[in-house]
C-alpha cells in the first residue's frame, strides 16, 4: 500500500506562528506519511525531522511589494511544476502570499487547494495601497480555494462576513506541551531581579509594545521583551528617552523563548490585532498567568471560551476564566490589569493553577485529529 503524501506549502519556515505550526504538524505526520515542504524562501529557524523532503521556489526574499506582486503568476507556475513533477493531488499553504500562489496554480494543473488564514486580513491590511491590493486579491482568490481554514472562529467569521469566503472551516493551532514543558525547564543566562513581566513577539505596530512599555512606566516590575523587527531601533529610542533601561530590556529573538518565559511571573500581551496567539498558549504551557488585549481575534476564544467571541471590551477590564482581558491600545486599563496581577496574590495564583489545565486544550495529538480529518482523507 502506497504512503500519502503531504504537502505544504509555505513563505518560509522562519521564527513565527504559522511556521512553528507547520513544523509541529510536519515533525509528528513525518512518522507515518510521506511529508514534503514547499518553500517560497529557502530559510529555516525550527527544526525539522529528517524525514521531510524539503524543496524551495528560491524566490529571493528582498524584493518590492510591486516585484512580488508581479511574480505571483511566475511562482503559481513552478508551484504546479512541482505538484505535477511529485504527484500532489492537494497543497496545504500556510500565510497569504503562499495562499495566493496555491489558488493561482490551479490555473496550470488541477489539484486540491487547502488555504490557511492565520491573521485577521480586515484588519492587518487595513490601510494604504498595499492593504488595497492585498483585500482585492484575498476577496478574488480565496472564494475559489477547495477550503479555506484559519485559526480560530473570530478570523473564520472575518473572512465569511468581509470577503465572502464560503468554504470554511477553523482549527485551533497545535502546540507540543511536553516539548514546551521540557524546554522551559533550561536555564537563561539572565537573572530575574524583582516581580517581571514578559511578552513575545516581532517588533511591529500591530504588537504595539510601546503600550506595554507606557504602561510599565510608573510600575515597580520590569519587562522583557522577546523578538525582533523593523522597530527594534525605535522601541530601543523609545526606552531610552523614558529613561526605562533599567527595567525594560530589549532580549531579542530566542530559539528557546520558553525557558525565559517560565522565569517570569506574567505573561502580557498588548496586540490590535491577531489571528490566533499562539504565544498566549505557550504561556499558559509555562505556567503563567496571563493579561491580554482583547483584541480581535484569538485572545478572547483563548481566555474567555465561554464569552461571546465577538464582544470587544472598551472601557473595563475584565477578570475571564483564564487570564485578564484588556482593551486594545488603552494604556490605563492595561496598567491597571499590570497593578492588579502584582498586588492581589490570590487572582496570581487562581490564573497560574489554571494555565496548564487550558494549555491542555490545544495538545497537539488532540488538535492534528482535526487536521486528518481534513487533509489525510481522499
Amino acid at each position: 500500500m502506497d504512503v500519502k503524501k503531504i504537502a505544504i506549502f509555505i513563505n518560509s519556515l522562519e521564527s513565527g506562528g504559522a511556521e512553528r505550526v507547520v513544523s509541529n504538524l510536519l515533525n509528528l505526520w513525518s512518522k507515518e506519511y510521506d511529508c514534503y515542504l514547499i518553500l517560497i524562501h529557502n530559510y529555516k529557524f525550527y527544526e525539522l525531522d529528517k524525514r521531510v523532503k524539503i524543496i524551495s521556489l528560491e524566490e529571493p526574499k528582498e524584493l518590492s511589494g510591486f516585484v512580488k506582486l508581479l511574480r505571483l503568476p511566475i511562482l503559481a507556475y513552478k508551484l504546479s511544476k512541482i505538484i505535477q513533477e511529485n504527484k500532489f493531488d492537494k497543497v496545504i499553504s500556510f500565510l497569504t502570499r503562499a495562499n495566493y500562489i496555491n489558488v493561482l496554480s490551479n490555473i496550470f494543473i488541477k489539484h486540491q487547494t487547502i488555504i490557511n488564514e492565520r491573521a485577521m486580513p480586515s484588519l492587518q491590511y487595513q490601510y494604504g495601497l498595499n492593504g488595497k491590493i492585498n483585500r482585492f486579491l484575498i476577496k478574488t482568490l480565496y472564494p475559489k480555494s477547495d477550503l479555506c481554514l484559519s485559526n480560530s472562529y473570530g478570523n473564520m467569521m472575518d473572512l465569511k462576513n468581509k470577503f465572502e469566503v464560503i468554504n470554511l472551516d477553523y482549527i485551533h493551532n497545535p502546540f507540543n506541551i511536553e516539548m514546551i514543558e521540557k524546554m522551559s525547564k533550561e536555564e537563561i543566562e539572565i537573572k530575574k531581579k524583582r516581580f517581571t513581566f514578559v511578552t513575545v513577539g516581532r517588533l511591529d505596530k500591530g504588537k504595539n509594545h510601546k503600550l506595554i512599555i507606557d504602561a510599565i512606566r510608573d510600575i515597580d516590575a520590569d519587562l522583557w521583551i522577546i523578538g525582533d523587527g523593523n522597530l527594534k531601533e525605535e522601541l530601543q529610542k523609545y526606552i531610552k528617552e523614558l529613561s526605562l533601561n533599567d527595567k525594560v530590556y530589549l532580549l531579542g529573538k530566542k530559539e528557546n523563548p520558553f525557558a525565559y518565559i517560565s522565569k517570569t511571573d506574567c505573561f502580557v500581551f498588548a496586540s490590535n490585532h491577531e489571528g490566533f496567539p499562539n504565544v498566549l498558549i505557550e504561556a499558559l504551557a509555562c505556567g503563567l498567568p496571563i493579561i491580554s488585549t482583547d483584541c480581535q481575534s484569538g485572545p478572547r476564544e483563548i481566555l474567555a471560551p465561554n464569552s461571546d467571541v465577538s464582544f470587544q471590551l472598551e472601557n473595563n477590564i475584565e477578570l475571564a476564566e483564564y487570564g485578564i482581558l484588556a482593551p486594545i491600545k488603552n494604556v490605563g486599563k492595561l496598567k491597571e490589569a499590570m497593578d492588579l496581577m502584582i498586588n492581589d496574590e490570590q487572582i496570581r495564583t487562581n490564573y497560574k493553577e489554571k494555565a496548564k489545565q487550558r494549555a491542555n486544550d490545544f495538545r497537539i495529538d488532540k488538535i492534528i485529529k482535526q487536521y486528518e480529518e481534513i487533509i489525510c482523507v481522499e
